[in-house]
């Protein structure tokens, strides 16, 4: 059973879209189907309730409730530019409320996965930036250097900024709040193995079978 009825339209009609557009619906459509009940992506129904439960929506370019709305008109790529997917707190709020029982984190993160792996990325908001050097500064040191991490993140968006904190890092640095060198962690060889162990596992796929709504809802009602 495809997740979304535009699956199987996509896969058999790409002239429905610019092919970048197909190829960023294949991979994010691939990514749902890892998440369990994933298919119920298919019964929004627009209400707005993702957005209004969600505490950080002022910051987002784009609420929850559009990010559905644009995958069904077709504009993956705007969605993947957007702070949305960077700015969700993860708190599942959205999930827990929706009354057609759609796991609208979960599908945020599929998207941000997809961003990852296609180096898609809103303009002037480099968390994602921040979120790749502290995965790099844990895999080195085994915990959180946070000088290194700063410094790194600045250097990448913008020096400026981190020229404008020199004052803070000086009093910091005096009050021995500041650690200019790194410190590894014991057993960081074995944590090392781990995180490499751990990135040659697929993730697991859905083993819950997801039924048919009773009647038709959302999109599906009006054809």
């Amino acid at each position: 059973m495809p997740v979304v009825a535009d699956l199987d339209r996509v896969r058999t009609a790409p002239d429905l879209f610019e092919k970048e557009e197909c190829e960023l619906r294949e991979a994010f459509l691939t990514e749902v189907e890892r998440v369990p009940g994933g298919a119920r992506l298919r019964r929004c129904i627009q209400c707005g309730t993702c957005t209004g439960s969600c505490p950080v929506s002022y910051a987002m370019d784009l609420t929850p409730r559009e990010v559905m709305a644009l995958f069904r008109a077709g504009d993956i790529e705007r969605i993947l530019r957007s702070r949305t997917i960077w700015v969700c707190a993860s708190c599942y709020q959205c999930t827990t409320r929706c009354p057609s029982n759609i796991k609208v984190t979960d599908i945020l993160y599929a998207l941000k996965r997809v961003a990852v792996d296609r180096r898609v990325f809103p303009r002037k908001f480099p968390v994602y930036v921040l979120s790749e050097t502290f995965a790099k500064q844990v895999r080195k040191y085994g915990r959180n250097y946070e000088v290194g991490l700063l410094r790194t993140y600045f250097w990448k968006t913008s020096v400026v900024r981190m020229l404008m904190r020199t004052g803070l890092a000086l009093a910091l640095w005096r009050k021995g709040r500041l650690a200019l060198r790194p410190a590894r962690i014991k057993g960081i060889a074995g944590l090392r193995r781990m995180i490499a162990k751990a990135e040659t596992f697929d993730r697991p796929q859905p083993t819950e079978v997801d039924q048919e709504p009773t009647s038709e809802v959302g999109y599906g009602a009006i054809g």
